[in-house]
């Protein structure tokens, strides 16, 4: 679904990714990356090549709107854990295809505990915010004066009820002057947001993107 936002045209992607057609960039929010090898490695049973379906999702991405950069909002690998010889040789796998694309990764909260990434994924690493035309491209969603910021760090999701049962769905959150993108990664969970009034929100049910109808004040 393509929206306008602060006079750019963006395209909210149903793989929770958001491509900026101006700049030919895509926007990826807390991706996590091994964060299910981080689980195994503590003894938690989980589920296996969650990093690989990411991965299959992102080659999709580029194929289908041929980006140019990356901005990653956050949180690539999820902890130390992270760095498992398999994780970390899906992702060198996925940069060698992908050798002529620029990374850039605004540090979030678990980029300080996990460290940066590997040298050879080739990813600059910048503090937040980062400028870029109208927009504060950040991790943590706070407002940035002069810019409107799109940032990741909250996961958020949207409940939709209806008389008998309701769903709770991945979402994009737009206020008045800050942007949320759903979690990129699969395995990474999600909290229900508490919009304002005036506030758009866009679910990502299954390969749609949906409008919410606009909440009004009182």
């Amino acid at each position: 679904m393509h929206i306008e936002l602060q006079g750019e045209r963006l395209l909210l992607c149903a793989e929770r990714a958001l491509f900026w057609p101006a700049r030919r960039t895509l926007l990826i929010a807390d991706a996590h990356f091994g964060k299910a090898a981080s689980f195994r490695a503590r003894g938690v049973p989980v589920p296996e090549a969650t990093t690989l379906a990411n991965l299959a999702t992102l080659d999709a991405l580029l194929a289908r709107h041929a980006a140019q950069r990356i901005v990653f909002l956050g949180d690539f690998l999820h902890s130390r854990e992270a760095r498992a010889p398999q994780t970390l040789a899906a992702l060198s796998a996925w940069r060698a295809r992908h050798a002529g694309l620029e990374l850039l990764l605004v540090e979030g909260n678990h980029d300080m505990q996990a460290g940066a990434p590997p040298a050879d994924l080739d990813i600059r690493m910048v503090p937040e915010p980062l400028i870029d035309g109208p927009f504060a491209l950040c991790h943590m969603p706070a407002p940035v004066a002069g810019r409107y910021v799109l940032a990741g760090h909250l996961h958020p999701a949207y409940r939709l009820a209806g008389r008998n049962e309701a769903v709770r769905l991945a979402c994009f959150w737009f206020g008045a002057a800050v942007g949320v993108l759903p979690a990129f990664g699969d395995f990474t969970g999600a909290r229900v947001i508490q919009p304002a009034p005036g506030d758009r929100i866009y679910v990502v049910a299954d390969d749609r993107i949906l409008a919410v109808p606009e909440r009004r004040a009182a």
